[in-house]
């Protein structure tokens, strides 16, 4: 499968707490750090649920 590279750009402070524990879910705990997943459906939806805090790279492999 294809994999995506996902840095968060925007902090997650006053942000509902769904937002902040999708964020953890990913394994984004720091602004600017990058984290590789595969494109699958489950980690697609979350990255739509915290598109404004995150930036998205696709990356084929």
């Amino acid at each position: 499968m294809a994999t995506i590279k996902i840095r968060q750009v925007r902090s997650a402070i006053n942000r509902p707490k769904k937002q902040k524990l999708t964020l953890n879910a990913l394994g984004l705990r720091k602004l600017n750090q990058i984290v590789e997943k595969e494109a699958n459906a489950q980690v697609l939806g979350m990255v739509q649920t915290v598109n404004h805090l995150v930036e998205v790279e696709s990356c084929n492999l």
